[in-house]
């Protein structure tokens, strides 16, 4: 699965049906049950810009116990469903998928977490807290003024 998705660049839009078939038959190989192909044919239709047919097949995989499988996908499943999501106009879905992740054991997936988060809430017209979740994000990374970026993000919140 590894190597298919490392020369998904080799697959431009028009032969995105190709890198479907690929991911197709790789997931085949594993029980018909397997959470992890229900996600990973999900990634491959949302990285061929397909929301709508991505969106069923990662509620089936989380369904299917993907985050006990492995956290790490399931909580890519839940980050990539709530962009889905947004995409197809269920943006509050989105937010009620990602908000508890909020507070879920810290990893390299968080910052993902407030940005696709902040984007569904700005979806709902809710900016403020959407920017005060990127602010929030960026202000660790950054080489000065992390203390005054993290201060506005909180300002954001309160208002």
């Amino acid at each position: 699965m590894t190597s298919a998705w490392a020369g998904f660049d080799e697959y431009p839009q028009e032969r995105a049906a190709e890198f479907r078939a690929v991911i197709d038959e790789l997931t085949a190989e594993l029980p018909e049950d397997s959470p992890l192909g229900s996600f990973e044919r999900a990634c491959a239709w949302d990285s061929t810009g397909h929301s709508d047919r991505a969106a069923p097949l990662y509620r089936e995989a989380l369904a299917r116990g993907l985050s006990e499988v492995s956290g790490y996908k399931g909580r890519r499943a839940k980050i990539q469903l709530s962009s889905s999501l947004r995409n197809i106009g269920q943006a509050e879905e989105g937010v009620k998928l990602l908000t508890p992740e909020l507070d879920a054991p810290s990893d390299e997936l968080d910052d993902a977490v407030r940005a696709c988060l902040a984007l569904c809430l700005s979806s709902l017209g809710r900016d403020r807290e959407g920017l005060s979740l990127v602010l929030g994000a960026l202000a660790p990374h950054l080489p000065r003024y992390q203390r005054s970026m993290a201060n506005y993000a909180k300002a954001l919140r309160a208002d």
